[in-house]
């Protein structure tokens, strides 16, 4: 094996604070975009800016970045040059050293290490000192940039798959519009053999349980819980809790199937993360009449009026009643007119699970391959990455 040296990251590193902002100094409009910690993951709400700032106080494509204070992690960012606040970092590495992407893989590996025991009683966080101290283990820089060849592989194909999903939605999006809505392709009038119904009509609305009530036994095997945290990022974790496998089939959620969020976060979604129990506060959406893509694209088309009712609660935490469902009109096709439009929408959604999947699938190999490489467990040179892009297997030896 090729020789991996120990060194200390901030003598090959150079961290950049961000700048710090008085709230007046923060705009709903600017010309310049304050990237904070809470735009740093989820894209909150966007503040601005007009000052006037030295060069390094801005970031921009391709830069690495950290948040070290409440959320946690590294980003190369994409989004433009904007102004980046100080609790994020700007990391510089010596290119002749240590590759940026190296840099960027190794930080995700390390995050839960890194964030062990950090500073802080009422925002916890990490220190530019804590960062510059932190001792790892590097091999040479030919090496490096073949292992962050070979996991920005696999995250280039898990980002295209997401670029093609939201082409794909906004797609299906516009045409269950121009049908369902405008009645486009009809001349802007509903046909009259197709029927008006509400949401409960064309599906049934199974809420989850409390899975507290359901743990595995001692000995037995448990599922991973899907609560509102697993629909949102997509995924079950080693955070996620667990329940008994022996649940009631019905409340059992598999790859593909529709999830609403009717509590909190209200969102609706294909659950692509494997087999799971379906927690309170979330609706299995199924329905013996009609086809996902149908169910799916009504639900999703009230989601924002629900959001809206939800915020409206004089509650700690937003949501909808059932009710709201029933109020939910929606227009139901002819038999032959269904079957016109689904075979249209159909593929589409078809696609997009199968995308969302094969995306689960390649994250899960990442994550795998990440520590072992990245500890020369693995020799970067035996894997193939043809074979991890498509197939399900790992295709490498030690």
């Amino acid at each position: 094996m090729t020789k991996w040296q120990e060194v200390k990251l901030g003598d090959i590193c150079t961290i950049l604070n961000g700048r710090a902002y008085k709230q007046e100094e923060l705009l709903d409009n600017g010309k310049y975009s304050v990237l904070r910690v809470g735009n740093f993951f989820s894209r909150d709400k966007w503040y601005y800016s007009n000052l006037e700032l030295e060069e390094n106080k801005y970031c921009d494509n391709g830069d690495l970045l950290f948040a070290w204070s409440a959320s946690f992690g590294p980003k190369i960012w994409d989004g433009g040059k904007v102004i980046y606040h100080y609790h994020i970092w700007k990391m510089l590495p010596n290119p002749q050293v240590l590759d940026k992407y190296y840099l960027f893989c190794w930080l995700q590996k390390s995050v839960s290490q890194l964030t062990q025991g950090i500073h802080g009683s009422v925002m916890a966080h990490l220190t530019k000192s804590d960062m510059e101290n932190i001792l790892f283990t590097i091999p040479p820089l030919e090496v490096q940039k073949k292992i962050a060849g070979v996991l920005g592989a696999l995250d280039d194909k898990i980002e295209l798959n997401n670029k093609i999903n939201n082409n794909l939605e906004q797609q299906a999006q516009a045409l269950f519009k121009s049908w369902f809505v405008d009645f486009e392709p009809f001349g802007g009038v509903m046909p009259e053999d197709w029927k008006v119904g509400n949401l409960l009509d064309i599906a049934d609305y199974l809420n989850g349980l409390a899975m507290q009530k359901f743990r595995p036994t001692e000995n037995g095997r448990g599922l991973p819980v899907l609560k509102i945290k697993e629909l949102r990022q997509g995924f079950c974790d080693n955070s996620s809790e667990l329940c008994s496998s022996n649940v009631k089939r019905e409340y059992v959620i598999d790859d593909g199937d529709v999830i609403f969020s009717w509590s909190g976060s209200l969102l609706v979604d294909f659950w692509c993360g494997g087999k799971c129990g379906l927690n309170q506060h979330l609706f299995k959406v199924t329905s013996e009449k009609f086809e996902k893509w149908f169910y799916y694209s009504w639900t999703k088309h009230y989601l924002n009026k629900f959001v809206a009712v939800a915020a409206d609660k004089a509650t700690t935490m937003g949501h909808i009643k059932r009710d709201e469902l029933e109020k939910a009109e929606v227009v139901i096709p002819s038999s032959i007119d269904y079957q016109k439009i689904g075979k249209v929408l159909s593929p589409i959604y078809d696609l997009i699970i199968q995308n969302r999947i094969e995306n689960t699938r390649l994250a899960a190999i990442r994550d795998t391959l990440l520590p072992k490489l990245m500890s020369g467990e693995i020799d970067v040179s035996n894997v193939d990455i043809s074979a991890l892009t498509s197939t399900d297997k790992l295709s490498f030896t030690k």
